[in-house]
């Protein structure tokens, strides 16, 4: 009886090793080695010391406040709960239950049905165990996808964090542009007002046509409709970052000027493979890969033997102070086994839907990927290219004042028509409107391809260090 018993658990715990599936490996991405942009690949962008790449206080508060307050970062945090909790469920499946019940009672049958029947006591004391013995590897599987459930909801945590600091960045730099082109516009309107003041006395004195003075209106009044533009979309966008913040809409405090913005660093793209470590939306992708490979093993399982163990140790009595005795002691041990054999292809189809699953998720997997190399590749030239946009906005606002002042005084000297002012007037317009535009943009592609590289960059003397 020992010889069978020590055979049957050794064949048991041999047979609890053997895993339906494989272990999961990482499928082959084939990373490009290089940029298309040429941006170097020395270096390595590593967590975001955001601390460190604005300049402006005002910012880096906000930014802080955002990550203490807001409310889609509590609920990412609060999903890492609940998946902690579920990883917990489903991992003890993998050991016994043990559970103590104990009962007691008083009672009687009925004298017509049972005659002489008396009033007894009745105590149980018992402490109960079962488990399924894992022989394929099902819990274990269903353990391991769990786990990679809870590494994927960390990682989406923190892709809401990286999330959350850029669109912070972003709406800042877009609220400072608007402010910026609401000075330059009620600068417009009160510099052509002064101009229709003068033209309309010109006119009064018959030096200048009617024209003149209608064409003046019409540019202040393009002026103002700009003021009312941006004054409606500046709101707005305020009203966007209070939210962020965590905060009800509310006026909120400026720092630095776009100008003063425009410090940012040289950012080290690092090698196209280091994504798959770097990006979190990427690692819970391939967490969650993961996590339907490891279901397969649990479908798989399904399909074949389970062998059970259930047992109860305890004492019963009509006194209670007789459950102590030996003669009271209760106990009982049994196995079980239940293999399925005709289920209609159910378990095969379960087990084949899984599979499908799975291979939506490496899919998924993949095309994230793919677009976060898009990402970084769109990120780079939009920092580059919209560096050099801005560079020849600034030239061209230099140029469009110097003619604006030019066509002015040329006009007042009798030398040109007024069509001449309203031309290098609206060129002097529109170029300030765009440089502050550009400007934006440029330090907004620089926040986004902090974003694509999955995190920010640190500098060591000068140097790029991961």
């Amino acid at each position: 009886m020992l010889f069978r018993f020590v055979t049957t658990l050794g064949l048991v715990t041999f047979l609890s090793g053997c895993a339906l599936t494989p272990d999961y490996e990482r499928p082959e991405l084939a990373p490009p080695q290089v940029w298309q942009e040429g941006a170097s690949t020395e270096g390595s962008v590593v967590n975001l010391p955001w601390w460190d790449l604005y300049q402006d206080p005002q910012l880096r508060e906000f930014i802080q406040i955002a990550l203490e307050e807001n409310k889609d970062l509590a609920v990412a945090l609060a999903r890492i709960e609940e998946s902690r909790s579920a990883l917990t469920i489903t991992r003890a499946d993998q050991f016994p239950f043990i559970g103590v019940m104990g009962t007691g009672g008083r009672g009687r049958q009925s004298q017509v049905i049972v005659p002489g029947a008396s009033t007894s006591d009745h105590f149980n004391v018992s402490a109960d165990l079962s488990f399924e013995l894992d022989l394929w590897r099902q819990y274990a599987r269903a353990t391991e996808a769990a786990r990679a459930d809870l590494l994927a909801t960390e990682e989406a945590y923190r892709n809401v964090t990286i999330s959350l600091v850029a669109n912070v960045a972003t709406t800042y730099f877009l609220l400072r542009d608007l402010d910026e082109r609401l000075d330059v516009s009620r600068q417009t309107v009160e510099g052509r007002s002064d101009s229709l003041k003068i033209i309309q006395a010109r006119f009064d004195k018959g030096i200048v046509p009617e024209l003149d003075v209608n064409q003046a209106q019409i540019e202040l009044s393009i002026a103002e409709v700009a003021v009312a533009k941006f004054e409606r979309q500046g709101i707005k966008v305020e009203n966007s970052l209070g939210i962020l913040l965590g905060h009800q809409p509310a006026t909120i405090t400026r720092g630095l000027s776009l100008e003063e913005q425009d410090d940012f660093p040289v950012v080290p793209a690092g090698l196209p493979s280091e994504l798959l470590q770097r990006r979190p939306d990427l690692v819970a992708a391939e967490q969650r890969l993961v996590a339907e490979m490891a279901r397969i093993g649990v479908a798989e399982a399904l399909r074949w033997p389970s062998f059970s163990i259930t047992g109860s140790f305890g004492a019963i009595s009509d006194e209670f102070s007789k459950l102590d005795s030996s003669d009271a002691k209760a106990w009982n041990v049994a196995g079980g086994l239940f293999a399925p054999i005709f289920n209609s292809g159910a378990l095969k189809a379960q087990a084949k839907a899984q599979r499908a699953r799975a291979e939506q998720e490496l899919y998924r997997f993949e095309n994230a990927y793919l677009n976060a190399l898009r990402e970084v590749e769109d990120a780079l030239v939009s920092v580059r290219t919209y560096r050099l946009e801005h560079e020849a906005r600034e030239r061209q606002v230099i140029a469009a004042r110097n003619a604006a002042k030019l066509s002015r005084a040329r006009y007042d000297g009798g030398v040109v028509d007024y069509l001449e002012v309203l031309d290098s007037e609206r060129s002097l317009f529109t170029a300030e409107l765009d440089a502050s535009a550009t400007l934006q943009q440029s330090l907004s592609a620089t926040v986004e391809l902090y974003k694509a590289l999955g995190g920010g960059w640190t500098e060591i003397d000068g140097e790029e260090n991961q």
